[in-house]
């Protein structure tokens, strides 16, 4: 081995060395908590100065300062943060999104923290504990892996972790203390991080922004060991430490040298993009979108009109107020796209920020080519855009914590290689635009922008689309069964949020006259996010609010001080409400008290406290006709039938025939990973206008089969096929069934809470693609008795039995032919299981096809035709 190349492997086995002890404290943390702790490198930078403030400020032995920090202050910061943030969080049953929303207002306190206590400078002499010697680092290294991984293996401690991890419930029923291994959890990751953050000091920048951001690059090692596995976190860490280096080496000429020097300086960058884009997916698909709104008031006139004149006001100020004033609509304009993203859509969306810069860049790259500034800015939106829907087509596979962090790599590399590199922005300014070079003249342009958004923003939010992606917040899997089509609004939400971001981007460049890549750095791009939480992520006085607040503290003396705030207000997000929910809720006035859901009023009262008629009476009367239902007996006029044959009219519909051979299930065979077979060569015919009933234990196969013919679950190729009059639909999605005429209810209820009854059902209608019916959505309505009052009741409000009606309203609203229920008496009382039952049967007489999957035997043997009994994944009968 040459000189060179043993001197840039002791280079890359230091860097290495110190990622390797980042994906120790992230796996040991996640595999005791089920948290993945964004805060990591905020902690590592706190311990870096704090190491530097006791040896080189206050004058203490190395020796000392390094025990103190590492063993006393950052065991004992990991130990602050589980009982003053996230073991509240663990109590209140937190999904994985609000817990990530804590780690990250963490990191945004820490960060605020550090600029108010050290200043915002960087600093170049801190300690060295281990000297130069990376042989010394590696070994420290590979002795706490192994430390860990024995602790783990054959300790009781090491047996109850893996206990908590893989069942936490559980574990807890055996008397294993969850909380105290937690605790170990936290207090050993804050350790590695302090550890991590000494180390780097000495060879990289220390300032309260560039360490934390380079420890979540790190993140990428711990991915890539799928948050588990340490010999693969440290083998990963050495090889991408070493591989880095060695690029070094490399200068090639042309074009590719400095993109080639940009790669070899971030390989970890890359790693992250490639470990969060491509592999497998941290987390999964279940409670980890962002929660909706506990209550989404209508903002009052009068305060729009009081915000309008507090808008108004720096026109009439001058100078520096002004200059500053300039950057609030700007970046009101770039919080207005995470209302769209993360407030409507729920996603959790972290590179903003880079998609801000390149609206900048682009602008000033266009400007700089002699196109004008203002046309330079609107080409610039499309173009960002198209980056948006790029970028974002990858990344909207993924779900909760794969999906944050693919935001987030895409955001930092954005960074890292373009908005920072000399070959992309060298030499660039960014002006303003002829006739409103003068700052009160170039407010005023902000206003009419601003403005335009708010009511482009405003107008999505009323009209299907916010009610898709409301559904699509509020459930995602329940929106899949609605018919909406989740990829493609998801990626719509992110191209329409990427092109507010870069116009917003581009507005703040004018406003400062000059293109600083500083202001779209990642870090605060993570403020940004954690400002509109914290506020209401689904208001549109949210931005408004948020960019006042962060200009005005950011001008202050004191800076770090909107970040030490916001963080602050963000790591308490599961303890406290978004500060705009606390205005007065004027829509609610005077609507009647439903009481809690689930509560123990009888059926009648509940349904007439809600405004419905009672679930015990009747179905609400239609008009009938002798049209000859299946049976011989009156139906109503308005036929589902007639209605289901529009649908022939339809892309994505089979051709209608006479004689419907209907939904069927032919050796249908489901594996899932690890070899437990769910399904074996079942299979199953539904017979039109018939009810079939589903019974068997638990663990039978039941939903298995059941999420198979929704499209919730798709066998592999070969292994079973699933038609629908005699078209095969087996490789079809759920919401393409949904549009096919298949509709399906859920076992645990899949309503939408932020929005009321009415447009829970109505969504049902305008997800029905081809199968337009005006008359649908109160047809629906009346007959699950949904017609009074209670149709503008947010459906968060009601009881288990009316959200039943509207999970069943919302399926019939789409004319479907097929209606697939999942154990649809769940929660419902002796009354309201009768009526469901009378309404069932009456829909199988007007043609509907029924399968229901049941544990009552009273309802399957008032109801079916036909009753299947499965056990073991196989039909018996």
């Amino acid at each position: 081995m040459d000189s060179l190349t043993y001197e840039l492997t002791l280079a890359g086995l230091a860097v290495g060395s110190a990622a390797a002890l980042t994906g120790i404290g992230l796996v040991v943390t996640y595999r005791a908590t089920g948290v993945l702790n964004l805060a990591h490198g905020a902690v590592a930078m706190i311990c870096a100065y704090v190491l530097r403030q006791l040896v080189v400020v206050w004058g203490w032995p190395l020796p000392l300062g390094a025990l103190v920090t590492l063993l006393l202050v950052a065991p004992a910061l990991g130990l602050v943060l589980d009982r003053g943030v996230f073991r509240p969080l663990a109590l209140r049953g937190s999904n994985p999104a609000q817990t990530l929303v804590a780690t990250i207002g963490v990191f945004v306190l820490l960060v605020g923290g550090a600029v108010l206590l050290w200043g915002p400078g960087a600093r170049d002499d801190a300690p060295v504990i281990l000297g130069d010697d990376p042989w010394a680092q590696l070994a420290a290294v590979l002795a706490l892996a192994c430390l860990v991984g024995a602790v783990t293996r054959w300790t009781r401690f090491g047996r109850e972790l893996r206990a908590v991890v893989d069942n936490r419930p559980l574990a807890v029923l055996a008397g294993i203390d969850a909380d105290r291994v937690a605790a170990a959890g936290w207090a050993f990751g804050s350790f590695t991080a302090g550890l991590t953050g000494v180390l780097l000091a000495p060879y990289v920048r220390l300032d309260p922004y560039g360490m934390p951001l380079l420890v979540v690059e790190v993140i990428a090692v711990a991915v890539i060991a799928r948050m588990r596995s340490l010999p693969v976190a440290v083998g990963a860490a050495l090889a991408i430490g070493v591989a880095q280096a060695q690029l070094t080496r490399l200068h090639p000429e042309g074009w590719a040298g400095p993109l080639l020097q940009a790669v070899g300086a971030n390989l970890f960058v890359v790693a992250l993009l490639v470990a969060a884009l491509v592999l497998p997916g941290v987390g999964g698909k279940g409670r980890d979108a962002l929660p909706p709104p506990t209550r989404a008031p209508r903002v009052p006139p009068a305060l729009w009109l009081v915000v309008g004149v507090l808008l108004l006001l720096p026109l009439g100020l001058a100078g520096s107020d002004l200059h500053t004033a300039v950057q609030v609509p700007a970046l009101a304009v770039i919080l207005l796209s995470l209302v769209v993203v993360a407030g409507r859509g729920g996603q959790i969306a972290l590179g903003q920020a880079a998609y801000a810069g390149l609206g900048a860049l682009f602008t000033a790259l266009l400007a700089a080519a002699g196109i004008p500034t203002l046309l330079s800015l609107a080409l610039s939106v499309p173009m960002v855009a198209v980056a948006g829907l790029v970028t974002a087509r990858p990344a909207i596979r993924r779900h909760g914590l794969a999906l944050a962090l693919a935001t987030l790599a895409v955001g930092v590399a954005v960074s890292r290689f373009v908005l920072t590199q000399p070959y992309a922005t060298a030499g660039l300014s960014l002006g303003r635009p002829g006739g409103f070079s003068d700052d009160r003249a170039f407010y005023a342009l902000e206003l009419v922008v601003l403005a335009g958004c708010l009511a482009l923003v405003a107008a999505l939010r009323r009209g299907r689309t916010g009610r898709a992606l409301a559904a699509l917040r509020d459930h995602e899997p329940g929106a899949e069964a609605a018919g909406v089509p989740v990829p493609r609004l998801k990626l719509l939400a992110f191209v329409l949020g990427a092109a507010l971001a870069a116009l917003g981007g581009g507005l703040l460049g004018m406003g400062l006259r000059a293109f600083d890549p500083d202001q779209y750095d990642p870090v605060r791009g993570l403020l940004w996010f954690a400002a509109v939480l914290v506020l209401g992520a689904d208001s549109l006085l949210t931005p408004l609010a948020a960019a006042a607040l962060l200009t005005t503290l950011d001008a202050g003396p004191q800076a770090g001080t909107a970040a030490a705030l916001i963080g602050l207000l963000a790591a308490l997000t599961g303890r406290l409400p978004a500060l705009l929910t606390l205005l007065p809720d004027q829509s609610r006035v005077g609507a009647p008290y439903a009481g809690p859901a689930g509560g123990r009023r009888n059926a009648h009262d509940r349904a007439a406290a809600a405004g419905g008629q009672p679930p015990a009476g009747k179905p609400a009367p239609l008009p009938t006709t002798r049209t000859g239902g299946a049976d011989g007996s009156p139906r109503p006029a308005e036929s589902w039938t007639r209605s289901h044959g529009r649908a022939a009219a339809a892309d994505e519909a089979p051709p209608r025939t006479s004689h419907r051979a209907g939904l069927r299930a032919a050796d249908l065979t489901l594996t899932y990973p690890g070899g437990v077979t769910a399904l074996s060569h079942v299979t199953l015919s539904l017979a039109p206008a018939r009810v079939t009933a589903l019974v068997g234990p638990n663990g039978a196969g039941k939903s298995t089969l059941f999420d198979c013919l929704a499209g919730t679950l798709r066998p592999r190729r070969g292994q079973g096929r699933i038609t629908l009059d005699g078209t095969d639909i087996t490789g079809r999605s759920a919401h393409a069934r949904a549009r096919l005429g298949i509709a399906r209810t859920f076992q645990q209820l899949a309503v939408f809470p932020s929005l009321t009854v009415e447009e829970n059902v109505r969504l049902g209608d305008e997800q029905s693609r081809g199968r337009k019916d005006p008359a649908a959505v109160e047809r629906s309505l009346r007959l699950l008795g949904l017609a009074g009052p209670v149709r503008h009741r947010a459906a968060a409000d009601l009881p288990t039995g009316t959200l039943r009606r509207v999970e069943l309203a919302r399926a019939l609203a789409g004319r479907p032919h097929t209606l697939l229920l999942d154990e649809p008496a769940a929660g419902l009382d002796a009354g309201e299981t009768e009526a469901l039952a009378r309404i069932l049967s009456a829909l199988a007489a007007d043609g509907l096809t029924v399968l229901v999957v049941e544990h009552d035997p009273d309802l399957v043997a008032g109801i079916a035709d036909t009753v299947h009994t499965m056990e073991g994944g196989r039909i018996l009968s």
